[in-house]
């Protein structure tokens, strides 16, 4: 028999079976999300409203960490197994998947830089994009005005025009969204209304969690374009994300190989000054340190170079 015509069985995850978990992390987030809605009426106040907020942090999360990683490394096989998971990250998080997808991609090519000779930035998401004088912008409109400035016409176009079939994807899913949700609507308004507001907040947290991600990095230096977090917990809990200087630097090394690519590269994060703090990125405001990169001196910069 020749076994070189005998191919591999087909697995079910496309990278590892480790995806299991932010698999079950979605239906469990979809669930969450369902109950909330549905048990509107049968749940006490004192025990719906700290569920909304962790409702509200769950929009962060699931925007940080599961449909981040599905951005970058999609969990299965079949492309039509992933399609349905992006209308279910869709309809969780109350905005189109595809639509976030070629957003955070632009981020990826831009990498948080400063504004240029044309007044602005090629990262939609740039801290630097509203800032004055080379700055950062406050932390406070970043946080809070961000969900009003997504440019879905501009996002639309620029898709419509290099991927026709993917932007019909963003129309659909959009599409989708404002029916399941106007179905909402009527089906319990008064249900609906009570969770806008913590809707909102949960994307000014992930906002919130996008600004500390980057806010004492390099935009000069592609190892340092990202600020790591090494909490526990928090990457547990986020897949990763904490190893966001990482992550910027090597986007598609998948979240289990996270620890060894920044052990690989531990010297030269060192030598170019990434930064690293203690907690989580949402809690950033709390590191009182100075960027690491304004300790790496010049000469030792290029020498790592």
């Amino acid at each position: 028999m020749n076994t070189a015509t005998i191919k591999p069985p087909r697995r079910f995850f496309a990278y590892t079976a480790w995806d299991a978990i932010p698999v079950l992390m979605v239906l469990g987030h979809a669930m969450f999300v369902a109950w909330l809605f549905f048990g509107f009426h049968q749940t006490p106040w004192w025990l719906w409203i700290p569920c909304a907020l962790i409702y509200s942090i769950s929009i962060s999360w699931s925007i940080n960490s599961t449909s981040h990683n599905f951005i970058h490394n999609p969990f299965f096989k079949w492309a039509w197994l992933n399609r349905v998971f992006s209308f279910l990250f869709s309809l969780t998080d109350g905005f189109s998947q595809e639509f976030y997808k070629h957003v955070h991609l632009r981020h990826h090519v831009g990498n948080m830089d400063r504004v240029g000779k044309d007044g602005t930035t090629i990262d939609p998401l740039s801290i630097y994009r509203h800032g004055k004088d080379g700055k950062p912008e406050s932390v406070w409109t970043y946080t809070f005005y961000s969900y009003f400035r997504d440019d879905i016409g501009e996002c639309y176009t620029r898709v419509k025009k290099k991927w026709p079939h993917l932007a019909r994807w963003i129309r659909i899913e959009i599409a989708t969204v404002v029916i399941v949700y106007l179905v909402c609507l009527i089906y319990d308004w008064r249900a609906f209304l009570c969770l806008v507001p913590f809707y909102y907040l949960g994307h000014s947290l992930s906002s919130l969690n996008g600004y500390y991600e980057h806010l004492k990095g390099d935009p000069d230096q592609p190892i340092a374009w990202g600020v790591s977090t090494y909490n526990k917990a928090y990457n547990w809990i986020w897949l990763y994300n904490g190893f966001h200087a990482e992550h910027h630097y090597r986007p598609k090394v998948h979240w289990s190989r996270m620890v060894a690519l920044r052990d690989s590269i531990r010297d030269e994060q060192r030598a170019k000054g990434v930064h690293v703090m203690g907690w989580c990125h949402a809690l950033g405001f709390m590191d009182r340190s100075p960027p690491a990169h304004m300790h790496v001196s010049q000469p030792a910069r290029r020498a790592a170079t």
